[in-house]
């Protein structure tokens, strides 16, 4: 779509003259070197590329006359030559997810034309700064697209959850003199509470919060495999916290799935409710219905085959 740092291309300066004794003269040294180290700068300067991974936003831009691609197919093969021409020169190359409608508002804040490459630029350098982005290190266009689509998610969920959180303790809305600041501290605690619990193994941690007339969803990998603390992706394990948060300071109620994969042991799942600001073991009744129920018909599903079905663990609260 468009992108910002360094330019790919650069002018090659002409060489100098010989002398009568075949040697370059000093102009012919310094161009020589000029070049060379602009090449090694711009392996300094980090590029981040904004990208139309929907055909529905790229649609949209083609109603603007400067945007030069008609094929949404032709558009992302471009793009993946420009992400490896990019890499090839040692650059840091992250990529972005560029929403039409957001860059429309971006410009009439800005007063900026959108029908500009420029306008689309400044845009980038703005998505760069507020982060979801991904670093590009050569994966196929295919595996890029969904997991930019995934981290744009988990950013406008972390941003609208905070948004939430933010209203509500100015509002005065959280209930028992419970600050958002204190429901956050909590929610990490319930966080290592339950990884701790969960014990070796690598975990799947799903959190749902009903809240303000929609769902949040805050999703979590959790690598407890070797000695040492879970290892946790930063960026997710925020969202997650803020999430949970959310559902502890509004007392809403809303639900915390754990599944865990145990080597030569069958996958477990076991679940929480959030109850009065902290997390309800679930038992091993209610996770099979919870899991085993269709949430739009109330119709039970066949439960999974090879997993077992558990029940949650007492947590201590902190006091």
């Amino acid at each position: 779509m468009a992108h910002t740092g360094h330019s790919d291309r650069h002018r090659n300066r002409p060489g100098g003259h010989r002398s009568k004794h075949g040697k370059s003269s000093t102009r012919r040294e310094s161009g020589t070197r000029r070049p060379t180290a602009r090449r090694a700068l711009r392996r300094e300067v980090p590029s981040t590329v904004a990208l139309l991974a929907d055909e529905r936003d790229f649609t949209a831009m083609r109603r603007y006359a400067s945007f030069a691609f008609d094929d949404h197919g032709a558009y992302l093969r471009q793009m993946e030559g420009l992400l490896k021409a990019l890499a090839a020169q040692g650059v840091h190359i992250t990529v972005a997810l560029f929403d039409p409608v957001a860059y429309e508002e971006f410009c009439a804040d800005t007063r900026l034309d959108p029908d500009t490459p420029a306008s689309r630029t400044r845009y980038t350098a703005e998505l760069a700064a507020a982060g979801g982005t991904v670093t590009y290190a050569g994966q196929p266009i295919d595996r890029l697209v969904p997991r930019l689509i995934g981290v744009a998610e988990e950013q406008a969920t972390w941003e609208y959850a905070s948004a939430l959180l933010s209203r509500a303790a100015h509002r005065g809305d959280c209930r028992d003199d419970d600050t958002a600041r204190a429901a956050f501290d909590r929610a990490g605690a319930a966080l290592r509470a339950v990884v701790e619990a969960a014990g070796p193994g690598v975990h799947h941690l799903v959190c749902s919060v009903p809240a303000d007339g929609t769902s949040l969803v805050a999703v979590l990998h959790a690598d407890a495999r070797e000695a040492g603390p879970p290892k946790l992706a930063e960026s997710s394990a925020l969202v997650f916290r803020t999430v949970l948060a959310c559902g502890f300071a509004l007392r809403s109620p809303g639900g915390l799935v754990l599944r865990s994969i145990v080597a030569d042991t069958p996958e477990a799942v076991r679940g929480w409710a959030l109850h009065d600001g902290w997390l309800r073991p679930l038992s091993e009744a209610e996770v099979f219905t919870a899991y085993c129920t269709d949430a739009e018909t109330g119709e039970p599903i066949p439960p999974e085959h090879g997993v077992a079905y558990r029940a949650g663990i007492p947590l201590s609260r902190p006091e």
